[in-house]
This record gives C-alpha cells, structure tokens and sequence, in this order.
C-alpha cells in the first residue's frame, strides 16, 4: 500500500507541477525567452534577409516580447526544413520559420520525398502577396526583341538563364518556353541572379526571369538606367500599374487548360514570403503569433527599415496563405500532372 500511495502522490505532484505551465498565458510564456526564426536557405538571399527583417521588429509585438534569433537551415530547396518542422519537438511556440514560396507546391506535385501537409501548419502570414511585384522577363535592353510578340518570329531568340531544375527562374522560362510558346533558348547552370545579371553584362544571356523588387533592389543601376527591358510579367492575375504595357502570361494564352496550368504554376507568388509555426503549437500562441506579425506590418519603424532595403510589401494574414494553399490542394490532378510533366522534361 506504501509504495501505491507513494506512486499516487508522486502523480498528484506532477501534475501540480504541470498545472501552472498549462495555464499559461502567451505573455507569461514567452517574457525572458528567446524565438528562433528558421530559414531555408543561405545567409544573405532574399528569403534570409527577409527573415531577418521580421527578427529585428516581430519580438516588440509578441506578448512578454521575447527576443529573436535568425538559424539558417538551407537544403533541398526549403524541402529540409518543412520535413523537420514536423517531425522536431520544437513544437511549444519558441520556433516559427519562413518557407520559399514553391514548397508548399510541392506536396501537391506527389514529391516523394515531401513527409509534410502544408495545411496542417500554422500559417502566420506572408510579407508579400505580390499585390505590388511582378515576375519578369527582363533583357538587356540592346536585344531587338521590344515586345514579347517579338518572340513568336521565327528568327527572334532570347536567350535566358537558369538556375537548378525547381528554381523559380527556370521553371519559368521552360514555361515560357513550352506553354506560352515563345523562342526562348535555356542556358542553364547560373547560381542565382547576380552570376546571371554578370553573364547578361558580359554577351553570354540575353535575359532572365526575375522579380521585379529583386531586380530593383539587387541592381538599381541598370533598372533605373533603363539598361534591362521587361518583355513579360507572370505571378498576377492583371497587369501592374507602373508595367501597364507589359501583357501578364495569362493573356497570351487561349487554351483552358494551358490557362488553368499558368494559374497553378503562379499561385506560389501570393504568398511570396510566407512565415508558419509547426503544426503542434498551442492554439493561443499561434493566435499570439498572428496578430504581431499583422500588427509589425503596419509599425511605423518596420515600415521604414523595409524601405531602406527597397523590400516589397504587401502584407496578407495567416489565413490569407492558407486559402492560396487550399487552392494548390484544389487544383485538379490532370492539370498538375501536366505542369509536373513540362517542367522536369525541361530541366532535363
């Protein structure tokens, strides 16, 4: 009996013990610690630097104002990173991360070695809907093509650079290239857009795929020198304003299906820098969370740190991303399997 009631009262303790860390309000878990802001890639690139936006404002808006620390997790294209936020422990609320764009895409392409549900995160919101970008077709302005109507002559060719096969850049010009049935010839093997921008300088590319914050953030000389020409803008469903001559992909096509394949292929965009929690994380922190990154987005010192680096906003919420997601799920699977198809028979 003894050793029952000790058992006993060994359990009673326990769960007093646990108690009060249960009822914990968000402010009290998370005063006097430290929030780690995963990223999926390098230092230094755009999701990074991004990311490292958020880490210096996010924390004055999250109840007990935690600090932030920026942990990098680069590897198989943002692939590493959902697969451990599923299966780590750090699922108390202490770990949220950005995500690349394409990822969440991917569990909807059949990846096999995707091990996550992009619906069962706790999307926290993006910093960018595209609503003021665009993805472009860029050349050097001393290419002969002025329109891209000029690219379905027989003798006009651009050629545009690529990175490895499921980069957004190349996943672009192959449907450029084989959907909106443009002559675009793919130089392959560039790391990014700054080799690629040294490569257009140098005669070796005509142009590349890139958006439009990248471009007049990363090399304002020759945007704002009028050195580079947008042909084509994709990730929207109409034209920007400050592009109004430039037509959207969609507009090229007639095909339904070649049309519903375009809107598949862009939906990543409209949620062009999302943050999430892992799946486990108790609702009230996730619901903590949310709201300061909404209320970060409209902070006066935020906003003016964002344009100093050129950064595009155009800030939607957590459930904002998951009704993109929801439409990726959607989506019928003859038309994926057709983007799939293209797209590895390109990068091939």
């Amino acid at each position: 009996m003894s050793s029952r009631l000790a058992h006993l009262l060994a359990a009673i303790l326990s769960l007093a013990l646990l108690a009060p860390c249960a009822a914990q309000t968000p402010e009290q878990f998370y005063a006097g610690k430290a929030l780690s802001l995963v990223v999926p890639t390098s230092p230094g690139g755009n999701f990074d630097l991004n990311a490292r936006l958020v880490a210096r404002h996010i924390g004055r808006f999250i109840p007990g104002q935690p600090s932030v620390v920026v942990r990098n997790m680069p590897g198989a294209g943002g692939m590493l990173l959902a697969n451990q936020l599923v299966n780590s422990r750090e699922q108390d609320g202490l770990t949220i991360a950005i995500m690349e764009r394409g990822t969440p895409q991917l569990a909807y392409e059949g990846n096999p070695n995707v091990r996550f549900d992009p619906l069962k995160f706790n999307w926290i919101g993006s910093l960018s809907s595209y609503a003021s970008d665009a993805y472009l077709m860029l050349v050097n302005d001393s290419h002969p093509a002025r329109s891209v109507a000029d690219l379905r002559k027989p003798e006009m060719v651009v050629r545009l650079g690529g990175d490895m096969p499921g980069s957004t850049n190349l996943t672009f010009a192959i449907l450029a290239r084989d959907v909106l049935k443009l002559n675009v010839k793919l130089v392959r093997g560039y790391p990014g857009a700054a080799p690629m921008f040294i490569a257009m300088q140098g005669g070796e590319l005509d142009g590349q795929m890139i958006g439009l914050g990248s471009v007049r953030g990363g090399q304002p000389a020759l945007w704002n020198g009028k050195k580079v020409r947008p042909l084509l803008q994709v990730g929207r469903t109409s034209r920007l304003a400050e592009l109004s001559d430039i037509p959207t992909g969609r507009e090229l096509l007639s095909d339904p299906d070649d049309l519903a394949l375009m809107q598949f292929a862009e939906l990543s965009f409209f949620i062009a820098l999302p943050f999430l929690a892992p799946q486990n994380v108790p609702a009230d922190r996730v619901a903590a969370l949310q709201k300061a990154f909404m209320d970060m987005t409209r902070d006066k010192d935020f906003l003016e740190d964002a344009a100093r680096a050129n950064f595009e906003l155009s800030p939607i919420d957590g459930a904002a991303v998951r009704a993109v997601i929801e439409k990726m799920a959607a989506t019928p699977q003859a038309i994926i399997r057709r983007y799939v198809d293209i797209v590895r028979q390109g990068s091939e």
